[in-house]
């Protein structure tokens, strides 16, 4: 399983989500969904076997976790506002406590917790991406190098402030989140060897 996870600073919570404004009102929540699609979409499908968590921190109330599992997911489009529609309905639930997850239509699960209960679930090495850090690739050309189950932490527009997982760059210009997935799964579809530790 490849699982990424995106902490939205300012991304809402509960409430209605104005689907005209996800850049400004809605917290850059057009950053996550584009995110989300970079991971689980393909040209003409789904990926397998692949696992997204957004972390909306912007409020009201508690922190929010929204997991979509590819393999499960039903109806989801390579459209912003299809997607924003489907987290909006999320939205507009009573938030489940801290550690649980409901399932709200198939794929996707809405929960409390926090990025540090995120990584903890999933057992497995944990890269954090930052600029400033060792290189992701490794330099090794395509083999027959496979990861199974890996995990991989952004941030939104804002810095990152975190100190979990493994940091590793994918270059030294920041770059948008949903181009970092894109570019992580060519290098896992290429069987390119990546620098876990």
């Amino acid at each position: 399983m490849r699982r990424f996870v995106i902490v939205g600073t300012r991304a809402m919570s509960k409430g209605k989500l104005p689907i005209n404004d996800l850049a400004g009102g809605a917290g850059r929540m057009d950053v996550l969904i584009r995110a989300l699609m970079a991971s689980i979409l393909t040209s003409h499908g789904l990926r397998e076997d692949v696992e997204f968590t957004m972390i909306l921190c912007g409020g009201p109330g508690p922190t929010r976790r929204l997991k979509f599992v590819s393999n499960e997911l039903r109806g989801i489009h390579a459209e912003e506002r299809s997607i924003a529609g489907k987290i909006s309905s999320v939205l507009n639930t009573p938030l489940p406590p801290r550690g649980h997850y409901i399932e709200r239509s198939p794929g996707i699960y809405d929960g409390g917790g926090d990025l540090e209960m995120t990584v903890k679930e999933w057992n497995c090495p944990v890269i954090r991406l930052d600029a400033n850090a060792d290189s992701l690739y490794s330099g090794q050309i395509p083999g027959n190098f496979i990861v199974d189950d890996i995990g991989f932490i952004l941030g939104d527009d804002k810095p990152l402030d975190c100190n979990l997982g493994t940091p590793k760059s994918l270059g030294s210009n920041w770059l948008q989140g949903n181009a970092c997935i894109s570019i992580i799964h060519f290098l896992l579809d290429e069987g390119i060897q990546i620098n876990v530790n």
